[in-house]
């Protein structure tokens, strides 16, 4: 059995019983675990194909990061033809 503080700051034993039941409800995948069908446009950048949120992002920013920066500002991103068609225009600012 495992402990946790009760809200009163003395620990309490939980059951394994209660812990499977946690996991047995955690079968749902939540929003940011579900994989996604990117868009036409999306998917362009890079042959992406179906993926959860985060890896999606994890693979666009390895895209711009192969791609060439604005030279004076390193902030921007100079969008090819595939990102254009993504962001809609020629160059993207990133913030911090």
């Amino acid at each position: 059995m495992a402990e946790r503080c009760a809200p009163d700051g003395n620990p309490e034993e939980i059951d394994a019983d209660q812990n499977a039941g946690e996991k047995a409800s955690g079968d749902k995948v939540n929003a940011l675990q579900k994989r996604l069908q990117p868009s036409e446009e999306l998917a362009a950048v890079d042959r992406l194909g179906p993926a959860a949120p985060g890896e999606m992002v994890s693979k666009i920013w390895e895209y711009i990061a192969r791609t060439p920066a604005e030279p004076e500002d390193r902030r921007e991103i100079v969008a090819d033809d595939k990102l254009r068609r993504v962001f809609g225009k020629d160059k993207v600012t990133m913030s911090r």
